[in-house]
């Protein structure tokens, strides 16, 4: 993203950006888009008055007759407070970034558009209720209100600013498929193994099977429980799996191959930042039933972690009809997405839901053998699937087309880059070779009815009614719990998830071979799914779902289970737990691995005085990492430093180890096996063991942090390495530090780490600064939802300097958290703000 602005930077847009904010006119244009929470605004097509109350915080309470009023007016809303991530949303999902941001856009427009994320929520729009497609239409309304009346520097600072370029660009009115095709974001941030495909092809081409298996361990289940302990599935019939040497590792390593997996990663890289994901996403969530709790009632909590961004990527919103009936059964408050109607996670009169990611392998890459106009299947040749895509780009005349191909399987994304053509080519070993590209089969490119779920869930007032919402809840595949007013608590698995013929989707298959064609999806009343546990405890937190006894395949690409275990470990230690102790819970920054690997590095033997103090620090260290912990300093650079040690001189730059769950595993088992050829480091002429590596990490730790922060260690703190920045997705990264602090908010210094409860996840390939995030954490009161409480990790309002910018970011950073009024008198003591809609007159 920092190539995108340069034009705008190297035709002297910065400085005039800067001087209006400075000057008395830049004053108005930073104001000009701050909106107006109090006060009578017309909204066509209103039955009646709709009123929308804000306490302190900005969060909007909307409070209206019918269903249709209600999500107009989230819709206005929304595009007050964030109308231009909207805006930026839907054209990422829509391939069309190079409009706004010129010709270093193009590239990963290419990629969306290939993928056809827009294609297929333009397809969903078909098989929607009426009702939900009426939602769509009436939040749409509501944003288009909104545009009506503002434009320019009115709708956001943003635009003031990209306008100085000299493009006259006004946003186009707000669609059903604007807010549908986000989903398809967020699929694709939560769901598939790619990048893990990619990793595992690159490194089969260097390494025997045994040496990547153990950089792959298994889910360590003796130590770390899977979220269910049974996996009963009452149905006939097992699937089994083929082993991971197969016909797709064997005959297909090829040169041009692995070229071509690098033209596919180079252009998907660049998505995560995009959507808002960091290294490290995952999430945590739990349940407990009321015989763990002071009031009898189950209590919930829920923080997924995702990318730091400003705004953060949810938004706090409260849907009220004034009398919940039939016609108009809505009474819910949670999270949302700007962009999408309806609340994702949250509670309503009755029951609270949260999500975790449960990560099941739903992409499979496809190597496809071209032969003329169509590839080869089951030894015959298929046509492919043809459509042409246009770009506009901002700045230049000339649009630009391009003709996106699709097999079978999907869409040949190794079309996209700038040696498209070549990079599909593959020099192979075969007698007769052939061209060839990588396709991508992805459950998300079918249609589906997740839109209907989400306001399902919404609606649902007992676990019947929630599990029938989750039979739509296609994409992406989640973990969600479950609690209700009654005193029940549950669990339920929904999504597609592909049952394949062969083999298990670690590798590219053969796109020719008929054996590795999905044969359907795993039925809704096979997953994995649990109801009043024995125990009255639930915990996810992206671990293994099930057992291994469980027929159907899911995934190998599980978190390890180090988060999941100590939740686990703090509530059966807890007694009985309040929202407070559930909070806490949340905090909890304990790193596991570091239990495990201090006693090894305490036993290496230092004989420098100098370096032995950095050792020294971490004697009776209690493994918990608060921003001010010297100990959690120490360690995790040593982390950083044996991590490298011992992998970066074997391993491909892009396969460096980032320092989660799974490298825990992996260092865990190299711990019991000294001699170890990944210890060797392969450019020194000595062969090296493990005492060599750990005693070389202590040494160079002790080196980096006195230069990083102090000679003295009891001036090293853990928070002045591990930093949060939170970054405008679009003009936060130009590049040009004057420009970013338009936008930008930052640093804070944090506690917590990879694969602790508290996930503030850091890339050891790249250095200390926090990644990723709880993007929210809420705890739910089953006894009473007033008792409740909830953070967002920004504030609700995009708009730069406005007072709900960053006002929760502070609270969010100390481990506080709101009151979180739902009841009418509730909100109605929080009262800051009214705002009425009413319908135009005549």
């Amino acid at each position: 993203m920092r190539r995108l602005l340069r034009v705008i930077i190297l035709s002297g847009i910065v400085l005039t950006a800067l001087l209006l904010v400075v000057a008395g006119t830049g004053i108005f244009v930073v104001r000009h888009s701050f909106p107006t929470y109090d006060g009578t605004v017309e909204l066509p097509g209103l039955d009646a008055d709709v009123e929308v109350v804000r306490d302190a915080n900005g969060i909007p309470q909307i409070y209206a007759d019918k269903p249709g009023d209600l999500f107009a007016a989230q819709g206005y809303v929304a595009s007050q407070d964030r109308f231009f991530e909207m805006d930026f949303r839907r054209h990422v999902t829509s391939g069309r970034l190079a409009e706004l941001f010129g010709k270093d856009a193009l590239e990963t427009d290419k990629f969306i558009r290939t993928l056809g994320w827009r294609r297929v929520a333009e397809k969903e729009l078909g098989l929607l209720t009426p009702a939900t497609r009426q939602y769509l239409d009436d939040y749409a309304r509501g944003v288009n209100a909104y545009l009506n009346t503002h434009s320019g520097s009115g709708l956001s600072l943003e635009y003031a600013v990209l306008s100085l370029k000299g493009t006259d660009y006004r946003p186009e009115p707000w669609t059903a498929a604007d807010s549908l095709a986000w989903l398809k974001a967020m699929a694709w941030d939560l769901g598939g193994n790619m990048d893990e495909e990619i990793a595992r092809t690159k490194l089969a081409a260097s390494f025997p099977a045994r040496n990547i298996a153990s950089l792959y361990p298994p889910y360590p289940y003796d130590r770390n429980e899977p979220i269910l302990s049974t996996a009963a599935v009452d149905q006939d019939g097992q699937f089994t799996t083929s082993p991971v040497e197969s016909v797709a590792r064997r005959g297909m390593l090829t040169k041009d191959l692995l070229k071509s997996l690098d033209s596919v990663e180079k252009v998907a890289r660049g998505l995560p930042q995009l959507l808002g994901r960091g290294d490290g996403i995952g999430s945590n969530s739990w349940v407990v039933s009321g015989e763990h709790t002071t009031t009898g009632k189950p209590l919930l909590a829920n923080d997924p972690h995702l990318g730091a961004t400003m705004p953060g990527i949810w938004t706090q919103v409260g849907l009220h009809c004034n009398q919940v009936t039939a016609r108009c059964p809505y009474d819910v408050s949670g999270f949302s997405f700007s962009g999408l109607p309806g609340v994702v996670i949250g509670h309503n009169g009755a029951i609270s839901w949260g999500f975790t990611n449960l990560d099941p392998d739903v992409t499979d890459l496809y190597l496809e053998k071209f032969s003329g106009d169509g590839v080869v299947y089951n030894n015959r040749v298929e046509p492919l699937k043809t459509r042409k895509e246009t770009f506009k780009v901002a700045g230049e005349d000339k649009e630009e087309t391009i003709t996106v191909r699709e097999s079978r399987h999907g869409p040949i994304i190794s079309d996209v880059g700038e040696d498209e053509r070549e990079a599909g080519k593959l020099a192979a070993k075969d007698k007769n070779p052939q061209p060839y590209g990588v396709a991508i089969q992805w459950t998300a490119l079918t249609p589906g009815r997740t839109a209907d779920a989400i306001f399902a869930l919404n609606r649902a007032q007992s676990w019947k009614a929630f599990r029938a919402a989750a039979t739509l809840f296609e994409v992406p595949s989640q973990n969600l719990v479950y609690a209700d007013r009654e005193g029940h608590i549950g669990y339920q698995a929904p999504g597609r998830i592909p049952i394949r013929n062969l083999g298990i989707g670690d590798w590219p298959a053969p796109g020719w071979d008929p054996r590795y064609h999905w044969k359907g999806y795993i039925p809704f009343q096979a997953m994995p799914t649990e109801f009043d546990p024995a125990d009255g405890v639930i915990v996810t937190a992206n671990q293994a779902v099930v057992p291994k006894s469980y027929p159907y395949y899911l995934t190998n690409d599980w978190d390890y289970g180090y988060r999941s275990q100590q939740i686990l470990d703090r509530i059966r230690a807890a007694g009985k737990l309040d929202a407070n102790a559930m909070a806490s819970i949340q905090l909890d920054t304990k790193n596991r691995n570091a239990e495990l690997l201090v006693p090894y590095l305490l036993q290496i033997g230092i004989d420098d005085d100098f370096d032995k103090q950095g050792q020294d620090t971490l004697r009776g260290w209690d493994f918990t990492q608060p921003a001010d912990s010297a100990p959690a300093a120490y360690f995790n650079i040593v982390w950083r430093n044996l991590l490298a040690l011992t992998f970066h001189d074997q391993l491909p730059e892009a396969t460096w180890p980032d320092g989660g769950s799974r490298w825990f595993e992996v260092v865990r088992t190299l711990m019991s096996q000294p001699n170890s050829s990944w210890w060797d480091n392969t450019t020194t002429p000595q062969r090296e063991n493990r005492d060599d590596i750990l005693r070389e990490a202590l040494i160079d730790g002790r080196a980096e942090i006195t230069t990083k922060m102090a000679r003295d260690p009891s001036q090293w703190q853990w928070g002045r390495l591990h930093k949060l920045t939170l970054t405008n997705q679009t003009l936060g990264k130009s590049g040009i530090g004057l420009v970013d602090k338009l936008f930008n908010r930052g640093p804070w210094e944090l506690g917590g780490g990879s694969s602790t409860v508290d996930a503030t996840a850091w890339d050891a390939a790249d250095g200390y600064t926090v990644t990723a995030t709880p993007s929210m954490r809420m705890v739910v009161d089953l006894s009473d939802f007033d008792k409740s409480r909830w953070i967002n990790l920004t504030g609700v309002s995009g708009h730069a300097f406005t007072e709900n910018y960053v006002d929760q970011t502070d609270l969010w950073a100390r481990g506080e958290t709101l009151p979180w009024a739902f009841t009418k008198g509730a909100v109605e003591a929080t009262r800051q703000h009214t705002l009425t809609f009413t319908r135009p007159e005549g």
